[in-house]
């Protein structure tokens, strides 16, 4: 029997080529990310190797410890979005999504209430596309505004 927070085979895979990415472009070496991790520098090698399987609390503080947004990487990893996961765990874009998964249930529910039950897992989808492009809206008034206020000095 496996520990419940280790994660199964191909997810483990999937992870430890992330963390591997993460080890190789944190910056630091290997062996004093494994001493922020806690574990000797062998260890963190066979993980990233995905010779050893990884709970994701430590995959978590392995991430951390290489500078990266660690739920939003996970997140992506185990999503199967492991080019993307590589691509944003660094950035802003993987701090977008670090704080967008950890409030977006608080706002579901905060939002719906009890008609959360009456939400549709087909309808996970459209909302996705729905929220990208309101972002872009967004994000395009907000550059229109600043042009604006530029022009406008």
């Amino acid at each position: 029997m496996h520990h419940p927070t280790t994660v199964a085979r191909p997810a483990n895979q999937s992870l430890a080529r992330v963390l591997a990415h993460a080890i190789d472009a944190g910056g630091k070496p290997r062996h004093r990310i494994a001493s922020e991790c806690g574990m000797h520098r062998e260890t963190l090698l066979r993980v990233a190797r995905g010779e050893r399987p990884i709970g994701l609390d430590e995959a978590a503080l392995v991430l951390a410890a290489c500078g990266a947004h660690p739920r939003a990487t996970i997140i992506l990893a185990l999503a199967g979005q492991e080019e993307l996961a590589c691509e944003w765990m660094h950035g802003e874009m993987g701090e977008f999504l670090e704080e967008f998964f950890t409030s977006l249930p608080v706002h579901l529910q905060r939002t719906l209430g009890r008609r959360i039950e009456d939400l549709r897992p087909r309808w996970a989808n459209g909302t996705s596309q729905l929220v990208a492009r309101m972002l872009a809206k967004h994000i395009d008034d907000f550059v229109g505004r600043d042009i604006t206020m530029s022009l406008s000095r």
